[in-house]
């Protein structure tokens, strides 16, 4: 199985605000945006493994400046890290008002990915070869974020996270 860069699937979608997409402020709702995300980390995780792919987790989503109806909405998303079936997709939102001719900062975020096998079973995904210094940055903490999802979920002992012991007091 060849390993990949970040490149290969990195992904950039773009929708457009409209009023079905908005709330009673006129700003894009939570949900939608959540849901375009998904979309998005969804695609960059599949072209990282070639296989189809389903949600395991998504991390904590702050929402830094609302997005207007009108405005455009570019979601990023790349893979950081491929673990044995799983993936973390780090997720960059901005906004972009046309008319005043701007670019903000929405949020951004994590979402965790597993790929299946034909039979609905989590099959082995590629190898990821960070190429950048940020991309190396992520891939090295992206082992930290793991441990900390798989503990706050509940399917990891607080004594077995080499990565994070130190933040936990016993």
């Amino acid at each position: 199985m060849d390993s990949k860069k970040p490149d290969d699937s990195k992904v950039i979608m773009t929708e457009i605000v409209l009023p079905n997409d908005t709330n009673t402020f006129g700003n894009l709702m939570g949900g939608r945006l959540m849901y375009w995300m998904d979309i998005a980390a969804a695609l960059a995780a599949t072209k990282h493994s070639n296989a189809p792919t389903v949600t395991a987790s998504v991390d904590n989503i702050s929402f830094m400046n609302p997005i207007k109806i009108g405005n455009a909405v570019s979601i990023e998303a790349t893979v950081t890290r491929a673990f044995n079936s799983s993936m973390e997709v780090h997720l960059k939102v901005w906004g972009e008002d046309f008319v005043q001719q701007y670019r903000y900062k929405s949020n951004e975020a994590y979402y965790t990915f597993v790929a299946l096998d034909p039979n609905g079973k989590p099959r082995k995904v590629p190898q990821l070869i960070p190429e950048t210094e940020d991309e190396l940055a992520l891939y090295n903490s992206a082992l930290r974020r793991r441990q900390l999802r798989l503990i706050l979920g509940g399917k990891m002992k607080v004594e077995d996270a080499t990565e994070l012991k130190a933040l936990f007091k016993e």
